[in-house]
């Protein structure tokens, strides 16, 4: 399994992926993608404390602080509800609850997720709903009526001012809106949707947790197939700087 890390530009809300994290051969590998020089033209962004030669693969039997700090302790009292929110019937290991999570903290603009890889010829990823902050009150209330399988729907936003890829998601009647596909993924969602048509890409709700955080509340699956013209991250930007 591989994991990239993304950070978002504060001023335009772009997402660019800066680095990559897997395991291989019983350690933790962490290298910087292409991405990251552009990320370094803004003054705002800065390398991983520890990690800052770019150029560098950096190697680790542990997994890094940096990633480290973003798994919740199993100790925590809150680690079965947390289990639960994320669609787990036993503990993941750490890179499968990164990408479950993506890696969230409110003190910084880095996000974790997982490279697609096709399972029996199927394009399949799970993720909770971004944008939930600028949704109104009603979407409260209808998050109460949602049920376990049901499908939801992909709705193009193509007048958004900073991703004019973006994907909302929506019931059926009543129409309401739940927020959006990632931004990371909205590029090659948007490719299945043209290769496979609109009804080749089914969302559903996997799970609804009314009780857990806002952004851990609404957890959706994606699936659609996986057609033999499409490769999933095909930019730049994802291609390693040092190779392993």
């Amino acid at each position: 399994m591989k994991l990239y890390l993304a950070w978002r530009e504060p001023k335009n809300r772009e997402w660019i992926t800066v680095g990559a994290l897997w395991e291989k051969n019983s350690e933790y590998h962490f290298a910087y993608t292409k991405g990251v020089r552009k990320a370094l033209e803004s003054s705002n962004f800065t390398p991983i404390n520890g990690m800052e030669d770019i150029e560098k693969l950096y190697k680790s039997k542990e997994l890094f602080p940096f990633f480290k700090n973003r798994i919740l302790n199993k100790s925590r009292p809150e680690y079965g509800n947390y289990l639960s929110w994320l669609g787990f019937k036993s503990p993941p290991s750490a890179l499968e609850e990164l990408v479950r999570t993506n890696g969230l903290r409110a003190t910084d603009s880095l996000q974790l997720f997982a490279l697609p890889k096709s399972i029996e010829n199927k394009y399949i990823i799970y993720f909770f709903n971004h944008g939930i902050n600028f949704l109104n009150e009603g979407y409260k209330k209808r998050l109460k009526d949602l049920k376990e399988g049901e499908e939801i729907y992909i709705l193009k936003d193509i007048q958004n001012r900073f991703d004019k890829l973006a994907l909302a998601l929506r019931t059926g009647d009543p129409i309401e809106i739940l927020g959006y596909i990632p931004r990371f993924y909205t590029k090659d969602v948007n490719k299945l949707l043209e290769l496979n048509g609109s009804s080749g890409v089914k969302t559903v709700i996997e799970k609804v947790n009314l009780n857990a955080p806002a952004q851990f509340q609404l957890l959706c699956k994606l699936e659609s197939h996986w057609h033999k013209e499409f490769k999933p991250f095909k930019d730049e930007t994802f291609e390693l700087i040092t190779k392993d």
